[in-house]
């Protein structure tokens, strides 16, 4: 369901039901007053996050004349599971849900880590995908993630949660998912948002692309594309990205010096920079 359009300068926001029932909690970023108009961008965060990672970027994009949207994925921050088990495919169907709600035409879909996942098999598969101006992926890749049972195992843990409650052990634990120099505020935010998240969820979503691979539809997706990839990220290997780049018809890879996996905050103009360079075409 969705509500009257957002008129300049306002924050709009509403609530996509899916067809299994997931509520999702959407915000709808109007541009300033006076800026050029510019294409739509939708932002799509990574597991264990929620929209609120990408404030950066949604600032400085609403700055250059975008309409910006962006949502909590299943089971985040306000949105909640449906009634069909995680997975890449029904992230998919989320986020075609969120461009048809919105109207987002002519988009330019950013989608970090899982988000990524879920924005390259949207394209890849979806119907409505020709509504795509283009794609920027931070962190990501088309295969090659089958998380190990251990990993799931922590991610669902109770323990795990509590510690990563505690500031100084959850910055620690998560270290190695960010790059070099991260202002110690910025590593507490990512701290914040995984703690933040329910356990079983995490789990869920870690799980759900044991086997996935998207490589071979990918093949005859014409959107344009940009693939950034922090050349320290521990969690997704830069050789996946490298990877995910040669099979996308066009895109263009470039690794991020001295940064980890959570580009959203560590590098977030290079995520607009690149929005500005598919927009513009």
């Amino acid at each position: 369901m969705t509500t009257a359009p957002s008129s300049p300068n306002t924050t709009h926001e509403l609530t996509v039901r899916t067809d299994d029932g997931a509520d999702l909690a959407v915000t709808v970023l109007a541009p300033l007053a006076g800026t050029p108009s510019a294409a739509d961008v939708v932002l799509v965060h990574g597991w264990a996050h929620t929209r609120r990672v990408w404030g950066t970027v949604a600032d400085r994009l609403i700055r250059a004349g975008h309409r910006v949207v962006l949502y909590d994925q299943r089971g985040h921050g306000a949105s909640t599971l449906g009634r069909t088990p995680v997975s890449v495919e029904r992230l998919a169907a989320d986020l075609a849900a969120v461009l048809g709600e919105t109207d987002a035409r002519e988009s330019v879909v950013v989608g970090h880590s899982g988000g990524g996942f879920a924005a390259l098999s949207y394209a890849a598969t979806s119907p409505s995908a020709s509504r795509l101006r283009g794609l920027v992926l931070l962190g990501t890749a088309a295969h090659g993630q089958d998380t190990p049972d251990s990993e799931v195992k922590m991610m669902g843990s109770a323990v795990f949660s509590k510690a990563l409650r505690r500031p100084w052990l959850g910055r620690k634990l998560l270290g190695s998912t960010m790059g070099k120099d991260v202002d110690p505020v910025v590593r507490d935010v990512n701290r914040q948002l995984f703690a933040a998240a329910v356990p079983r969820v995490r789990a869920e979503f870690f799980r759900c692309t044991r086997g996935w691979d998207v490589r071979e539809a990918l093949k005859s997706v014409t959107v344009p594309a940009v693939v950034l990839h922090g050349e320290l990220d521990k969690v997704i290997d830069i050789a996946l990205a490298q990877t995910l780049a040669e099979v996308v018809p066009g895109a263009r890879f470039e690794a991020v010096p001295d940064a980890g996996h959570m580009l959203p905050l560590e590098r977030p103009l290079l995520a607009v920079s690149a929005v500005s360079e598919l927009a513009s075409r």
